[in-house]
């Protein structure tokens, strides 16, 4: 009798109905949906990552406010075009290619020079070069840079010396800022003219064949190690883009001693209102 009420009970354990198919695989669904809405999530971010800044914003913000390398601050502040801008860098994604990189970060790097002298701060002494250059943050690609970062880190190592001749940080002596964005489909031929107009222009280079003297840009100072990893020497690099004939020979055959000017840290345009240092 005991035998056989412990088979029954046996047997009711074993007729006990499972659980169905839907109950057991409710546990899985949980960690399902979370993935989708994760993988949801990044693609949304990576979506926002992927459009490009509209560099005809900067056209507009720079043929308005831009003469001849000289800058109306206040213009642009007043312009809705730029701040747009800015948002658009915020979260545009770098390109890949060289010359996309290049234009990308020189625009940027321009923008946000423009932006940090309007936020008040300048590089005309040396503890303000030191807070514009290496304390002021920007945001860039879903980050934040210093200009110092988007030059050393990011522009320098692309190996394009001519760079130099491009970003403005808003001083006197800088390039002249040009008056419409750089576009990696003109990059080169750009970067050319830009070099050239530099090379040429006697407020940041001039030569004096008869006394033997180059006096250049204390760019060629700073950057010497660019310039002379593309061309064997400053005075060779120069060389290349000097217009006046008699000077390219003298700076080809090395006729020429090297002396560097002051640079003029002056606002490189003008500004209501005043900058801290």
């Amino acid at each position: 009798m005991l035998g056989r009420q412990s088979a029954a009970r046996k047997r009711t354990v074993r007729r006990l109905p499972s659980a169905s198919p839907a109950v057991r695989r409710r546990p899985a669904a949980l960690p399902l949906a979370l993935l989708l809405l994760a993988c949801a999530a990044l693609l949304r971010a990576a979506g926002a990552l992927a459009a490009p800044p509209d560099w005809a914003l900067l056209d507009q913000v720079l043929v308005e406010n831009v003469r001849d390398g000289y800058v109306d601050y206040d213009g642009i502040a007043a312009n809705p075009r730029f701040a747009r801008l800015l948002d658009q860098l915020a979260t545009a994604e770098v390109p890949a290619d060289r010359d996309g990189q290049v234009a990308f970060l020189v625009n940027a790097y321009n923008a946000f020079a423009i932006s940090g002298i309007l936020q008040g701060q300048s590089p005309a002494t040396r503890f303000g070069r030191h807070r514009f250059f290496k304390r002021a943050k920007f945001r860039l690609a879903g980050g934040q840079v210093t200009l110092d970062e988007i030059e050393h880190g990011r522009l320098r190592p692309l190996g394009e010396p001519r760079i130099h001749f491009a970003i403005v940080c808003g001083a006197l002596s800088c390039p002249r800022l040009a008056n419409r964005a750089w576009r990696a489909e003109t990059l080169d031929a750009d970067l050319d003219a830009a070099a050239r107009r530099f090379m040429n222009d006697p407020t940041r280079n001039h030569f004096d064949v008869a006394r033997k003297t180059a006096f250049l840009s204390p760019l060629f100072d700073w950057f010497a190690a660019d310039f002379e990893a593309a061309a064997g020497s400053v005075p060779k690099y120069v060389e290349r883009y000097v217009d006046e004939p008699a000077t390219r020979a003298a700076l080809r055959e090395g006729r020429l001693a090297v002396r560097y000017l002051d640079y003029d840290w002056d606002l490189n345009g003008s500004r209501t209102t005043a900058a801290a240092d």
